[in-house]
């Protein structure tokens, strides 16, 4: 599969060389689809924003992500580019969920798997499932507001008082950050509560008696205090934050997710590497930060998968503000094992187009263009997380 067919005119050949077998780290990830899945579970799962069954009307494979997995998905599996929606499925429904993931993860090119697991059960592959599936290693990401729920659901039976929050939490992550597997911490602060709340460092009494109150209701942690919490604790302790930022599923109220909310919390937490994951349709916003405080990095990656062909553009458009270091490349796939692919195809096909130009037009050399492919492919990652 050459991702620069029909456009390699356009790309120098030594970039695009390059491009071709640069090994990179994948900062943001899922697991793979470890269950079978109809037709109806498929298509869904090919849309971030629901789950429901896709309307009689329509066909997620007319979307740009239903294009570009026909275009390139498809000769991995044996179907010419291009193939119809009907024969694609068909095709991946011949092959079991292991076979099928491990074709198309193989043909990614990344050299690990940074994997948060905070969200699917048993519905994907485990950190260790994706290593051995791809036959590279997986690291992982401890989301912190799945961390509480936990903690505390243990806490209805066995703790004496919601003191014993404060005491698990610190302890739980003293653990992490001992620990060689995981790499880093990770808020969805923007699907529980959006980013415009309090980011100051709350006491420990009332994070006691936050921690409380949640004790007392079915647990879904949206607590503001217990969020801010969790995110000074993970800093203070030096692992990297991710934060979700932008595109997403419908239950997130996507104008409360402009990073620029984060403000406060960037000018007073300790300055730990942030990760601001997807930031579409805020990435300009993202990199205004990313310039602005050393410790902020963000990433596209959600977005470079469902904008299709178009993510040319958007690419285009991260790189406009953000020094190339505090850039990252990610995924972001979860479920469907084409997503783990297609993000680095498309990422490829991209950089190569942009790059590409700005070497033809003079603005840079080649070796300039090969050199933020690597910063952005894989050495920020490894800087980022100490790998």
């Amino acid at each position: 599969m050459d991702v620069f067919e029909g456009v390699a005119a356009e790309v120098p050949e030594g970039l695009a060389d390059h491009l071709r077998t640069a090994r990179l780290i994948d900062h943001h990830v899922h697991g793979a689809s470890a269950v079978a899945v109809d037709r109806a579970g498929f298509e869904a799962s090919i849309n971030e924003a629901s789950t429901d069954p896709i309307p009689a009307f329509m066909t997620q494979f007319d979307s740009p992500l239903g294009l570009s997995i026909r275009r390139w998905c498809a000769p991995v599996l044996g179907l010419p580019a291009h193939a119809g929606a009907d024969e694609y499925f068909a095709r991946r429904s011949e092959l079991g969920p292991a076979e099928l993931s491990s074709r198309l993860l193989a043909h990614a090119g990344v050299e690990r798997w940074i994997v948060d697991t905070g969200f699917g059960g048993g519905l994907v592959t485990t950190p260790e499932q994706l290593a051995e599936l791809s036959g590279r290693p997986a690291s992982q990401i401890l989301r912190l507001e799945r961390m509480a729920e936990e903690l505390l659901e243990s806490g209805l039976e066995s703790w004496s008082a919601a003191d014993d929050f404060l005491h698990r939490f610190r302890g739980a992550l003293d653990a992490a950050a001992r620990s060689p597997h995981i790499v880093g911490t990770k808020t969805i602060a923007a699907y529980r509560t959006g980013f415009d709340i309090d980011w100051s460092r709350p006491s420990d009494d009332e994070v006691a008696a936050r921690a409380r109150a949640a004790m007392e209701r079915p647990l879904r942690l949206q607590d503001p205090v217990l969020i801010a919490f969790g995110v000074h604790e993970a800093a203070e302790r030096g692992l990297p934050v991710q934060v979700h930022v932008g595109f997403g599923d419908r239950d997130l109220d996507l104008h409360r997710t402009d990073p620029l909310l984060l403000l406060p919390l960037l000018r007073a937490m300790a300055p730990v590497p942030v990760l601001l994951l997807h930031c579409y349709p805020f990435h300009r916003q993202a990199g205004y930060l990313a310039q602005a405080f050393d410790h902020v990095h963000f990433d596209v990656g959600l977005a470079v998968n469902h904008l299709g062909t178009r993510s040319i553009g958007l690419i285009a458009e991260a790189l406009e503000t953000a020094p190339f270091a505090k850039q990252l490349y990610s995924s972001d796939a979860f479920g469907p094992p084409e997503l783990h692919l297609l993000g680095s195809v498309l990422w490829r096909r991209a950089m190569g187009l942009v790059l590409g130009g700005w070497v033809r037009a003079g603005d840079c050399t080649e070796a300039d263009a090969i050199r933020i492919v690597d910063m952005i492919g894989a050495q920020n990652a490894t800087r980022v997380y100490r790998l």
